[in-house]
């Protein structure tokens, strides 16, 4: 059945998205975001493409699906994906239950979205299935932290934010060992917070 209850959530902070997510914190991550899709090649999954913001950060002229939970999300996006240089193809989907085929995508790349799927492990094997078999998964993404105070601070404030959005305390480096995934990098950009992940089916 489809994650209704997700998709409301995210319909309805679409027209107020790019101003929470911040100007200065976009411009803080773009290069760290250009440098790790400038990996993108062949055949693309992008995971979660919300209002676009990342569309950004895409080197020119990649094949791209992207999919979402929320077509308001999409709707918003719509100008960002129009002036892309290149071709990025969008489905409205939600991760747990995609219709791609077995073995589709080249890559996938994510970006601050595992903070807010609401079963990881699930939603990660999803991912494996529809990757090839020497394919491979890049994630910009933020987790909890291993270190005092931040890891209590991060799950307090976890029991708010995620009525509004993200999860603000995920093991997602575990998560993706869980999946099946093996991880072959791990780049803390901050602190032990956010970091960029890249794992190989």
């Amino acid at each position: 059945m489809p994650d209704t209850v997700t998709q409301a959530k995210w319909d309805k902070a679409a027209p107020t998205f790019d101003i929470m997510a911040a100007k200065g914190a976009e411009e803080r991550w773009l290069p760290f975001k250009k440098k790790l899709f400038s990996n993108m090649d062949g055949k693309i999954l992008f995971l979660a493409l919300g209002t676009g913001l990342d569309i950004a950060s895409f080197p020119a002229g990649k094949d791209i699906t992207a999919i979402d939970i929320s077509p308001r999300m999409l709707e918003v996006a719509a100008p960002r994906i129009e002036a892309y240089d290149g071709s990025i193809e969008t489905k409205v989907m939600d991760v747990h239950e995609m219709d791609f085929d077995d073995d589709t995508f080249d890559q996938i790349f994510t970006s601050c979205t595992f903070c807010s799927v609401p079963n990881p492990v699930d939603g990660l094997k999803a991912l494996k299935r529809v990757l090839k078999p020497d394919g491979e998964m890049f994630m910009f993404e933020h987790t909890g932290s291993s270190y005092y105070p931040f890891k209590l601070m991060m799950t307090l404030m976890t029991q708010i934010s995620r009525r509004l959005g993200p999860d603000m305390n995920r093991t997602t480096v575990a998560n993706v060992e869980a999946a099946g995934f093996r991880v072959t990098e791990v780049n803390n950009l901050f602190l032990d917070i956010v970091k960029t992940i890249r794992a190989n089916k």
